[in-house]
């Protein structure tokens, strides 16, 4: 199988439901990433476009969920369900759906600032 042009890293993680940094996996992820690959596969991206993996934590939990958008190196956060739809619209046109991008100031953890 020839290498796909873009990898979605859809973090997966599991924390404890009460964890202070949340999780991927508990907001949803698992079900967020189901639904890329269900859709990609419908459009007939998933052989050679686009494929959807899981990933474990790419520690940016407090904008979770997230993904990871390869080799373009931008993540995408705060994802949900209504998304997906959207998300896969501009992987087709060759964009990025900007609402969802995270900015540089996205990736200071909220609990230790000073070590980002």
């Amino acid at each position: 199988m020839a290498r796909r042009r873009r990898y979605l890293f859809v973090c997966t993680n599991r924390r404890p439901d009460d964890s202070p940094r949340g999780s991927c996996a508990v907001s949803g992820a698992v079900e967020i990433h189901a639904a890329l690959k269900e859709l990609l596969q419908r459009r007939g991206l998933a052989r050679v476009e686009v494929r959807a993996c899981t990933a474990s934590c790419l520690d940016v939990c407090w904008v979770g969920p997230v993904i990871h958008v390869a080799p373009d190196d931008y993540f995408y956060g705060r994802v949900t369900l209504a998304d997906v739809p959207g998300i896969v619209d501009a992987l087709e046109r060759g964009e990025r759906l900007e609402r969802l991008v995270l900015s540089e100031t996205d990736f200071i953890d909220p609990l230790r600032p000073e070590a980002s």
